[in-house]
């Protein structure tokens, strides 16, 4: 049985892995984000923190408090800008956290504060340290961490927006990034992805629940054909963009102009418009094309 423990909860990702995936090639690009994710767990030792998972190139981990979690994600970010290696290839890092309550079982965490804490990861951008506002009260004084507000942000499951801070870990504060644009965004706007199969059309946005794809009944899009695979794909709002998970057996193509990409038990961030064939390429492809497009509502 698992056991509640108020907890920090921290996400600290690699910010533009894609493209280093593309200028250095998929060796160089995997021993980089692995030196990466070893240096900020290395920071979260020194604070006191707990590693729970890593995933791709993310890491989560635990604070028992809110000092802890805060003074390690300013950490990480100096790290990163005083490692030459990480400033030669470029790297930066967002990171996202929150105080609260946690389901602890076994090695890892779940609960409220699990989810809040990752979307404050999605909305930070790089070089950037997004809280909730509660994380930060009443302790930013005596720890010497310094935030600013930003306003709201909607967190799903949550009825009403909750505040967020910038955790300023830059010694010029005048370069540092704000997250005002984005709060402004949440308020007003959301983005969206449109979908279409056929006749039918969906719109998922970055509160919804994960779309599925496959074969068997029960996903949010059935497609009934033998080169799709019974649980084959989902697309989720995840780190700022609407991501393409591939887990079939025989892969999915996803198509952006003139560019055709086979995804195959990886992940893709979908961007503009295009189309989605799954089991098959599109020049083999019967006409079942998911078509697709993000925009802003």
């Amino acid at each position: 049985m698992g056991a509640t423990s108020t907890l920090t909860i921290l996400f600290a990702d690699v910010s533009g892995s894609t493209k280093l995936f593309e200028t250095r090639g998929n060796v160089a690009a995997r021993d980089i984000i692995a030196a990466v994710l070893d240096a900020l767990i290395e920071v979260a030792n020194r604070h006191g923190g707990k590693l729970i998972k890593t995933i791709g190139d993310e890491i989560m981990c635990t604070f028992p408090g809110a000092v802890q979690g805060l003074l390690a994600s300013t950490d990480m970010q100096r790290r990163m800008k005083s490692d030459a290696a990480f400033v030669q290839d470029n790297i930066g890092i967002r990171i996202g956290l929150h105080h609260g309550e946690a389901l602890v079982e076994e090695s890892d965490v779940f609960g409220d504060a699990v989810n809040v804490a990752a979307r404050m990861a999605a909305i930070a951008k790089r070089d950037q340290i997004v809280a909730t506002a509660s994380t930060a009260m009443n302790i930013t004084n005596a720890a010497g961490v310094r935030v600013r507000s930003v306003g709201t942000a909607r967190v799903a499951g949550k009825l009403l927006p909750i505040e967020i801070v910038d955790v300023m870990w830059q010694e010029d504060v005048s370069h540092v990034t704000t997250v005002q644009r984005i709060v402004q965004f949440t308020k007003n706007k959301r983005v969206v992805l449109n979908l279409r199969y056929m006749d039918r059309e969906f719109q998922i946005d970055e509160l919804a629940d994960p779309f599925t794809l496959g074969r068997e009944d029960g996903h949010s899009l059935t497609i009934e054909s033998d080169w799709v695979s019974r649980d084959h794909a989902m697309i989720e709002w995840k780190k700022g963009h609407f991501i393409l998970s591939d887990r079939s057996t025989n892969g999915t193509w996803v198509k952006i102009g003139n560019e055709e990409l086979l995804v195959h038990r990886d992940v893709f961030h979908l961007r503009r418009s295009g189309t989605i064939s799954l089991g098959q390429s599109h020049a083999a492809e019967d006409g079942n094309l998911v078509h697709f497009e993000c925009s802003e509502a």
